[in-house]
């Protein structure tokens, strides 16, 4: 079966909804999304998954306003950061395949970097406690073309100094995830995008999911972003750092995203003890791409995604095989408290 989970899935979806929640659940989820709702409004794509089977799924809104196309399971967002969990991931896979090591320095993937990369550690980078300085606030305002993970490299090439000594602090950093997609690229000897497609994407059949690359790839079914104000809605679809891909630059939708869930119950990508590093909680509850907590005495893992256009988040509670997806194409507001409404009432109830 090459496409699982297809419009026509998404319609057995719904019927399997209404077979099996309460109407009040259904009822309860669209007034939470009524924001969303409707042929004028940026939209929201909404997915719940327990013991590995779709409990309720549900679309609302628009993906693009001006073709008039409304969102779907197949609906393509971009993750912003709910990208590093990839990244992670395939940081994970060069260690387990002995191409890198936890302790590997900046300097040894970049003879050419400064001194100060001596002391930060792929491991640093991966937990946010590498000090690597803000590329957003490096890049004048008059720069107008958008910037790439290589020109975030190059720019803390440029630079003699970190926010604090590495390891000893946790701050947290898009440049440290562009850096790793460079070394990603540097080992691997693959564009980070093709590393995705042939490592992740295309094991895991997520067909549509694509780090997107201005001139070389196309997102299918894509969401517009949209910034919706008193005085109306405005396209908020890009920014200087859109491209940038390995911090934020992936796009996806919920039918591959339930294959990414159930994979991480697996050892599809990589080993169990690995996936036991990548979710075990250093400073600030950070592993290696998401954060790890509790929430309501129930172990949580989880990420948000934000820029200029979109707003996501997944929280995964693994001891109890259930997992919220949200995905939308509006700027604010963010959707945690969203996710954790549903977390009450479907697995708390």
């Amino acid at each position: 079966m090459t496409k699982t989970y297809n419009l026509f899935t998404l319609f057995l979806f719904m019927l399997f909804v209404i077979a099996s929640c309460s109407k009040t659940f259904e009822e309860k989820t669209d007034q939470l999304f009524k924001p969303y709702t409707g042929q004028k409004m940026p939209g929201a794509a909404v997915l719940i998954i327990k013991d590995g089977k779709i409990l309720f799924a549900k679309t609302y809104g628009q993906a693009d306003l001006e073709t008039h196309t409304p969102v779907t399971a197949q609906t393509n967002f971009r993750l912003a950061s709910v990208t590093k969990q990839f990244t992670a991931m395939c940081i994970l896979q060069l260690i387990e395949q002995g191409k890198l090591d936890y302790k590997t320095k900046l300097t040894e993937v970049f003879p050419d970097f400064p001194a100060y990369g001596k002391t930060i550690s792929i491991q640093n980078i991966l937990q946010h406690t590498s000090g690597l300085l803000a590329y957003e606030d490096l890049i004048p305002d008059t720069v107008k073309t958008q910037v790439l993970d290589k020109d975030v490299l190059a720019l803390m090439k440029r630079q003699d100094s970190t926010y604090f000594e590495p390891g000893t602090k946790y701050r947290y950093s898009n440049t440290g995830y562009a850096v790793l997609a460079m070394v990603i690229e540097k080992i691997s000897g693959q564009r980070f995008a093709q590393y995705l497609l042939k490592n992740i994407f295309k094991p895991l059949k997520m067909e549509t999911s694509v780090a997107y690359e201005k001139g070389i790839s196309t997102v299918a079914n894509r969401a517009k972003g949209y910034a919706v104000t008193d005085s109306g809605i405005f396209d908020s679809d890009q920014s200087a750092y859109s491209a940038v891909l390995g911090d934020g630059g992936i796009y996806s939708n919920l039918n591959d995203l339930l294959k990414w869930d159930q994979a991480l119950y697996t050892e599809k990508l990589v080993s169990a003890t690995m996936l036991k590093k990548a979710f075990t909680p250093f400073k600030e509850n950070y592993g290696f791409g998401w954060r790890i907590d509790t929430y309501k005495g129930h172990k949580r893992i989880h990420h948000t995604g934000s820029t200029s256009g979109f707003r996501n988040v997944i929280q995964r509670f693994p001891e109890d095989h259930f997992t919220v997806v949200i995905l939308t194409n509006r700027k604010a507001p963010g959707v945690r408290p969203l996710a954790e409404k549903l977390v009450d009432w479907f697995l708390l109830k």
